[in-house]
């Protein structure tokens, strides 16, 4: 396998508790892949990706070192990526969701 969806590597990695909340994060414009905002949940994800991740008022910026093919444990989660800057802590405008860009 050399791309897996991202939804499903925020998943595996840990970085959400379900495949609907990596969704929700994607959609509301709160990962970034190689330096572009990622506009749909089936974006592929390669080995070697960046990716900054916003999970509340924490920015996480890793680069994709495996794909994986479960939601392991926690060790197995961390050998998918290594983490390329300390975490950040946002200030609230910063942590804020950009408004929705897709329309209802």
């Amino acid at each position: 396998m050399s791309a897996l969806r991202l939804d499903k590597w925020l998943w595996f990695s840990r970085f959400t508790k379900s495949r609907a909340d990596a969704q929700k994060l994607i959609d509301r414009g709160q990962v970034t892949l190689n330096g572009k905002v990622v506009e749909k949940v089936s974006a592929d994800v390669k080995v070697g990706d960046a990716l900054a991740i916003v999970t509340g008022p924490i920015r996480h910026t890793v680069e994709v070192r495996a794909l994986g093919t479960r939601r392991g444990p926690a060790a197995e989660a961390q050998a998918l990526y290594a983490r390329t800057a300390p975490q950040e802590r946002l200030t609230w405008e910063d942590a804020a969701p950009p408004l929705h860009r897709r329309s209802f």
